[in-house]
């Protein structure tokens, strides 16, 4: 009996876990896995007498949609910080500021960022 190629399925969606905030590195890697995955099972439908991990890559595409459900939120994330940063730095400032044991040179990269966005 042959075997399906979950090893590829695996690796991709986990890397698509890994990479699920980077800028949407993690959405290519589960997109990827996904296609492979519906490929795979395609052949394993066609017959199943041949193959012997159907059940595996039926698991494997699992965990793909998983991977990209969570890489999409990490992708509407960096692009609701992108489109929201002056909000997100004054929510920042106004949360740590005031904290007991802050200095100014702790919040200088804030302060910086905030003139590099334009917020100041």
């Amino acid at each position: 009996m042959q075997k399906l190629n979950t090893t590829a399925v695996y690796i991709l969606s986990v890397v698509g876990f890994l990479c699920c905030c980077a800028y949407g590195l993690g959405t290519v890697a589960a997109i990827i896995a996904l296609v492979i995955a519906s490929k795979e099972l395609k052949k394993y439908n066609e017959n199943q007498e041949l193959y012997s991990n159907g059940k595996a890559m039926k698991t494997a595409k699992t965990v793909s949609i998983i991977s990209l459900i969570l890489s999409l939120i990490g992708l509407a994330l960096i692009i609701a910080f992108y489109f929201n940063q002056c909000e997100f730095y004054n929510w920042y400032l106004d949360a740590f500021a005031d904290q007991p044991g802050v200095t100014d040179e702790q919040l200088a990269p804030l302060y910086q960022a905030m003139e590099e966005a334009g917020c100041m």
